[in-house]
């Protein structure tokens, strides 16, 4: 939900274009409920001027960046993770080799920009600077252990290095620094992009926990916990010193990180916050009037 107060549901004023600056946060599988936050801008006809995107939300703020619209995401994402054999199928054939996926030997079993490229539109340009919005992605400098901010340059292995989680998917090498998932730094980047247009809307896919539950859970689901654990406690204390105009959480809660094939269900339980961008947006408004 909305972190400002809701009153009617659609503005009587419209924002132009280049007035919003938009974060779209990490979260694996939670952050498909940012596509009906790009459906609701679409909706209102407003284009953010920049997008910053860290994990999830640089994979979609990419492909939103590129020219999609939130339907347009809506449709692939749906077609892409409701085939579960079609999605590997992708996988394994775009692949030059099950080689270039799966590494016992590697830092993880998954090549990051191997997979994007293969399951990721087609339609994607190669350089940030082909997209029509600008972006930005967070990643994270393993060694340095400090954020790093891509914005120029190869886009893939940007998105990638800023979805790189540990233990799943390997490293990526830019610039001569090995970068991993931005979630440990910046989870919901919206502070690098303060001051890049009128107002600043965050959308936090971190959410917490599933509902308290006594099942002990396996090793993988408990590290990609603890993950989520941390992102939300990074977030939670970022706001308690800087906040967004805007910062909507969509409730998504009930989810685990990596249900990607209930899609169909994450679209839904996020879709009231359709309601909540068009009412902040008309507060946001009246604010500036």
């Amino acid at each position: 939900m909305s972190e400002i107060d809701q009153t009617n549901t659609t503005p009587q004023t419209p924002l132009k274009d280049g007035s919003l600056a938009l974060a779209l946060g990490g979260g694996a599988a939670k952050g498909l409920a940012h596509i009906p936050v790009l459906e609701a801008l679409d909706d209102l006809g407003i284009k953010p001027r920049k997008i910053a995107g860290t994990s999830m939300g640089a994979i979609i703020g990419a492909c939103y960046a590129s020219g999609m619209s939130g339907r347009d995401l809506r449709a692939f994402a749906i077609e892409l993770f409701e085939e579960r054999l079609e999605f590997i199928r992708r996988v394994l054939t775009e692949a030059e080799s099950w080689a270039s996926i799966f590494s016992i030997s590697s830092p993880a079993i998954i090549s990051p920009e191997t997979l994007f490229s293969a399951v990721l539109p087609d339609t994607l340009p190669e350089t940030f600077e082909e997209l029509e919005i600008a972006l930005c992605v967070v990643a994270t400098d393993f060694h340095a252990q400090s954020q790093v901010v891509i914005d120029k340059g190869p886009l893939m292995p940007a998105v990638a290095a800023s979805s790189a989680l540990p233990v799943l998917l390997t490293p990526v090498q830019i610039d001569n620094r090995v970068l991993i998932a931005g979630g440990f730094v910046n989870p919901t980047a919206f502070d690098i992009i303060r001051g890049a247009a009128q107002f600043t809307i965050a959308v936090d896919v971190t959410g917490k926990q599933m509902q308290p539950d006594t099942a002990v859970p396996g090793s993988l689901d408990t590290w990609i916990g603890a993950s989520q654990i941390v992102l939300h406690s990074l977030v939670e204390e970022k706001l308690k010193h800087e906040t967004p105009d805007l910062l909507l959480r969509p409730e998504i809660s009930a989810f685990h990180s990596f249900d990607f094939y209930k899609i169909e269900e994450i679209l839904a339980a996020s879709e009231p916050i359709k309601d909540d961008v068009k009412r902040g947006i008309e507060q946001l408004l009246a604010r500036a009037r």
